[in-house]
């Protein structure tokens, strides 16, 4: 019976468990060759095609992946070693920058497998066959067990050809052959277990298998066969390769940024990544489809319902863990995920969006950072956005459960989609920000950009719910004497604002808003949202906008934190005669999420408007009295609404203000050079009259070793403050170093270093993986000879040896070396802290 379509399980194997790492599998009984495996040898259609493959099946009994070291008899084909890939395959598949002394390779690409043999290999009379595993019970027919006869197609596709080496071209180190391995396109991702099968007149020799000669597979966007396919180098260099990227932030008329260190090419975040689906318990066999992946990270990347990377928080309340706005990057996060196998404290969208990207690109997804500004939170599936008020004109927040987010971010990661009609493929959007659940998981995604664009919510996943994030109507509702409530005013095109991302190349801010939305207003966007609306839990006919003498703009001067700010609202009468506009000013804290706080400051106005004329309205707030209510993230929302005396025109309007704060500015001290400290010189100066207390600096960088998070002291008012903090660049070339400042006082301050990192010096090795403490040295069997250099293939057992179980840190630390690299340790790291003026 064929397996179930995994998209058709609504949970996304909810009831798969976890086994946790190192405990053994269940054994699984092999199945008999009866008779329809016999007939099946027979048909041209049913399995021949597979007669090779079974007859270097392992035995009855056998565990795939697991078996005991074979003694040695005379006759037999043992290898000596393997050699798996090269330094040019790393080129070739651009894994280069992988910190991982195992092979890195992507699908749908040859790499070489160089197998040391006792004598020459003699085609006539031998017969060897490459078996690979993935995951712990790998079966044949699910494509987890690859049996792969040289010169021939395994029954999942793999290919492993002999290469042919040209006379005086052979490499020392004795008999060899070398073999090129292909995987199919559309090949499982993750880490596979290698090892070599030979056969000869005197038998068949199945070598043990070896850790060492692991190799990780990725999904392939340089493939044109492969689903996640992306044709343009420049954005493959900035969607797939790019370490470091830029989240933006605020408002729609306040844009901001902050640096983010993705890392994907870090040491020990690929292990974290791949763990991130052995935790959901995915099965092996469908990570092929970067569909079910991005899907299931998704939903792993927040921790509600199956305890994920991180733990989001929105109450302000960080004591247990650490301020969103205080990382600077997801490598550690990622790694303290690994390493403890508890979900980080604490993530916001941001958070979420920088770890999703940092994972799916690692894996091999083409992926981005989008920043959706006035991005809709739809509770009721209605496909508007409602805002109530009562008979004054005074907000009734406990009837606004729908909510406005200031800025909300979420990823786009680029594939195919064979699982919906053609025109779909392209940007899809993920969100690992647990808002609403999708079949029964906090989880988003991935929904077609084009669906979102065109209404069409009927398409999977979740587009229901992007539509209304980025296309919906805000729609104001007054309470009238009778109790009942009556819409006085539509806002279109007040929903899903500048979309932006960062550009393939140009290192600037990109507008994306056309590719989700048809321009506001025409008649393609009208059509959208009527397909949209006609699928809601409301279904209604297009609102028509509010239109009047009277208009109303809001606006602000300058807004930077300590100082005084000044709003004003300006009211222009297109009529013919004078109109008397009643005004009502409400002044309070939003979050970023929409959640507004009370209001700590009310006015009531009264103008006369001439006709065709404007009368300003100002209202002036100190720092004292908004400073009490703003927290990280925050910003002030400035309510306008009123009428009209003479015609009873109602007015409304919202501003949302953004507190600038200055940036940490980072100076690099001295020449920057791998494996040795770097002094880097932080300084930022206190913008608010009050002191500063229970600062945290952290420090990321792709390719760097940054201390520890530091805590700070106090730093008065006005005091500008000079940090001096070593870090140690692991690979050379240029590197991104990445600095946040967070308070309870003051909102997050970032800061960015680029640095042009040289090689070691001649003589030394560069480290390529942070410093570790050192480690007891374990006794080994000395290798046969002539595997100097190579993973080697043991025909005998291996001595055994008893250590103790590892810690938490242990777990995280980076796997050792190749053989024939021997880093040298990097000094500890070591910060000096001045707290004075200049």
């Amino acid at each position: 019976m064929p397996d179930a379509d995994p998209r058709l399980d609504p949970g996304r194997w909810a009831a798969a468990s976890f086994r946790p790492r190192g405990a053994p599998p269940a054994p699984t009984p092999r199945p008999r060759r009866g008779f329809w495996r016999r007939l099946g040898r027979c048909c041209g259609c049913c399995g021949c095609c597979r007669r090779g493959t079974e007859d270097w099946e392992p035995p009855p009994g056998e565990i795939p992946g697991r078996r005991p070291p074979q003694p040695l008899r005379p006759g037999l084909l043992a290898p000596r070693g393997l050699v798996v890939g090269s330094s040019a395959n790393r080129i070739a598949h651009h894994t280069s920058e992988f910190a991982c002394p195992r092979l890195v390779v992507r699908r749908g690409q040859p790499f070489d497998l160089r197998v040391l043999l006792p004598r020459p290999f003699d085609p006539a009379d031998d017969s060897l066959c490459v078996e690979l595993t993935l995951g712990p019970n790998p079966q044949v027919a699910k494509g987890t067990h690859v049996l792969i006869p040289l010169g021939e197609t395994s029954a999942t596709g793999w290919t492993a050809e002999e290469e042919e080496i040209e006379e005086g071209a052979e490499r020392p180190g004795g008999p060899a052959l070398n073999i090129c391995l292909t995987a199919p396109p559309d090949a499982p991702i993750g880490r596979y277990r290698l090892s070599i099968k030979t056969r000869t007149g005197a038998g068949e020799y199945a070598a043990p298998f070896d850790d060492n000669n692991d190799f990780f597979l990725l999904f392939n966007p340089w493939c044109p066969d492969d689903h996640v396919y992306m044709e343009k180098t420049s954005d493959l260099n900035e969607y797939v390769l790019n370490e470091t990227g830029r989240i933006f932030y605020g408002t729609e008329d306040q844009i901001a940024e902050r640096s983010w260190n993705y890392g994907q090419f870090d040491a020990g975040v690929l292990e974290a990544c791949l763990y991130i689906l052995d935790r959901r318990g995915m099965p092996y066999s469908a990570r092929g489809d970067p569909v079910m992946v991005s899907r299931v990270v998704s939903a792993m990347v927040n921790s509600l319902d199956d305890n994920g990377v991180l733990v989001g928080n929105w109450t302000g309340d960080y004591a247990q863990g650490t301020n969103p706005s205080a990382w600077a990057g997801s490598v550690d996060i990622l790694r303290s995920y690994h390493g403890a196998g508890a979900p980080v404290r604490y993530g916001q969208c941001w958070v979420f969006a920088g770890v999703m990207t940092t994972v799916l690109r690692c894996l091999g997804l083409p992926t981005r950072t989008v920043t959706n500004y006035n991005s809709a939170h739809d509770t009721d599936v209605s496909l508007t956005t409602d805002i109530y008020f009562d008979e004054n004109m005074k907000p009734l927040e406990r009837l606004n459960t729908d909510s406005v987010w200031n800025f909300h971010v979420w990823n786009d990661c680029w594939m195919k989609r064979p699982d919906l009609p053609d025109g779909y493929d392209g940007w899809q959007v993920v969100d690992a920000t647990p808002q609403e659940t999708s079949s029964g998981l906090f989880c988003c995604g991935p929904c077609s950009v084009t669906a979102v664009k065109n209404g069409e919510v009927f398409l999977k996943y979740d587009t229901p719910f992007v539509f209304a994030e980025v296309n919906s109507d805000k729609v104001y509702w007054q309470r009238q004497p009778n109790g009942a409530f009556a819409v006085v005013h539509v806002e279109e095109g007040a929903i899903g604002r500048r979309i932006s991302t960062l550009g393939a190349g140009s290192g600037a801010r990109l507008d994306v808003t056309h590719q989700y939305k048809h321009p506001e207003g025409s008649e393609e966007e009208r059509r959208a949202v009527s397909t949209a609306t006609s699928h809601g839990s409301r279904p209604r006919n297009r609102g028509t906008p509010s239109r009047g003498e009277v208009t109303v703009t809001v606006g602000a001067g300058p807004a930077v934190a300590g100082a005084e700010l000044e709003l004003r609202a300006a009211a222009r009468n297109e009529g013919v005669e004078p109109r008397t506009l009643r005004l009502r000013f409400s002044l309070s804290a939003v979050r970023y999420t929409g959640v507004s706080g009370a209001p700590f400051r009310q006015e009531q106005h009264r103008r006369t408007v001439p006709p065709g004329q404007e009368e300003t309205v100002t209202m002036t707030v100190a720092y004292a009295e908004y400073g009490p209510h703003v927290g990280d993230q925050d910003a002030l929302k400035l309510t306008v609404a009123g009428a009209v005396e003479e015609t009873g025109q109602v007015v409304a309007k919202e501003l949302r203000v953004r507190l600038h704060a200055p940036e940490l500015t980072l100076t690099l001290l001295g020449p920057a050079v791998v494996g040795q400290e770097t002094p880097v010189q932080v300084v930022f100066q206190n913008p608010l009259p009050e002191t500063l207390s229970g600062a945290t600096l952290r420090m990321e960088g792709a390719g760097i070793s940054c201390p520890k998070p530091f805590q700070m002291g106090s730093v008065g008012a006005g005091q500008t403050v000079r940090l001096r903090q070593a870090v140690v660049p692991l690979r050379p070339g240029r590197r991104r170093l990445v600095a946040a400042l967070e308070s309870p006082q003051l909102g997050p301050l970032h800061g960015t270093l680029q640095l042009d990192v040289a090689p070691a010096p001649a003589g030394s090795a560069g480290g390529t993986e942070p410093p570790r403490r050192p480690r007891r040295a374990r006794r080994r069997a000395p290798p046969p000879a002539g595997s100097t250099g190579v993973a080697p293939v043991w025909p005998h057992p291996r001595p055994t040896h008893t250590h103790a179980p590892k810690r938490p840190s242990d777990v995280i630390e980076p796997l050792p070396p190749p053989p024939d690299v021997t880093p040298t340790l990097p000094p500890t790291h070591s910060h000096r802290v001045i707290n004075k003026p200049l």
